[in-house]
């Protein structure tokens, strides 16, 4: 019997958090021994801010996507490839876990184009070098998933002319669980899950269907929990067998829900 896969799109307070870090990377070696292939998403936005901040290049969102120029890609490129993947893998490493750095662009694993954006109001926005996957070769991470690897993935990733782009994590995570066929595509947030009234922990959503989703959009579901609801309902299109919405300041979370089938976050389904 094969073994069960889970990609991770790690993110939010418990990435710049070290003891969180330190909590999610044992979280993760507790996932190998159980027997489960894990595979990790980042994207980097708080790191991100601080490289724009100190170049003295004012960052601009549209729709809640970072408008990236050339001169403000290049240091987006080294916040998440040299800053933020460097230290997961260290992280990883050190809690006897085999952690390999990647982005998009290795092996040509992702191929990508310019998005193409639309606004509310029907316009269409340049965004700069902000790209959307158009391809996706599984052939690395598979090798290194079957190798006992845990493969790092930065959302960055090129198109056929060698041009690079800055994907959202969220979409380039959603995607990425698809290709890989994972068992169960784990998005990390601040909080417990989709609340109907937040911050009431009674009325957290413990499952939510895509009609649903099309209801609370722009109600409960708000800001940054859009962009990872849509992708766990997008992973699940593409084949992706459960999305849930975790908690990552409480990485004990990732165990008890993947392993001990505790009832815990929200579970995305289709219908």
């Amino acid at each position: 019997m094969s073994k069960q896969r889970i990609l991770i799109k790690y993110g939010g307070n418990a990435m710049v958090n070290s003891d969180l870090q330190e909590e999610i990377a044992m979280q993760i070696f507790k996932l190998q021994q159980a027997g489960f292939e894990v595979i990790m998403v980042h994207g980097g936005g708080p790191f991100i801010n601080k490289a724009l901040e100190k170049a003295a290049i004012t960052t601009q969102f549209v729709d809640g996507l970072r408008v990236t120029e050339k001169n403000a890609f290049a240091e987006i490129q080294k916040a998440l490839i040299g800053e933020v993947n460097a230290d997961l893998i260290s992280t990883l490493n050190k809690n006897n876990l085999k952690a390999i750095g990647l982005s998009g662009k290795d092996a040509g694993m992702v191929q990508a184009k310019k998005l193409q954006h639309t606004s509310a109001n029907g316009e269409l926005v340049d965004l700069g070098l902000v790209g959307e996957i158009t391809e996706i070769d599984k052939g690395l991470l598979e090798t290194l998933c079957d190798a006992g690897y845990v493969p790092v993935v930065a959302c960055i990733a090129d198109g056929p002319d060698g041009q690079s782009y800055n994907i959202n994590a969220d979409t380039f995570a959603g995607k990425l669980a698809a290709a890989v066929k994972a068992d169960q595509f784990i998005v990390l947030t601040d909080v417990d899950g989709l609340f109907l009234n937040y911050p009431d922990p009674d009325s957290i959503i413990q499952e939510l269907n895509e009609s649903q989703v099309n209801e609370y959009m722009g109600k409960a579901i708000q800001g940054g929990m859009i962009p990872k609801i849509q992708s766990c309902v997008l992973a699940l299109k593409e084949g992706v067998k459960k999305s849930i919405i975790l908690n990552g300041t409480k990485p004990q979370q990732i165990a008890d829900y993947a392993i001990k089938g505790k009832q815990i976050g929200t579970t995305l389904t289709l219908k």
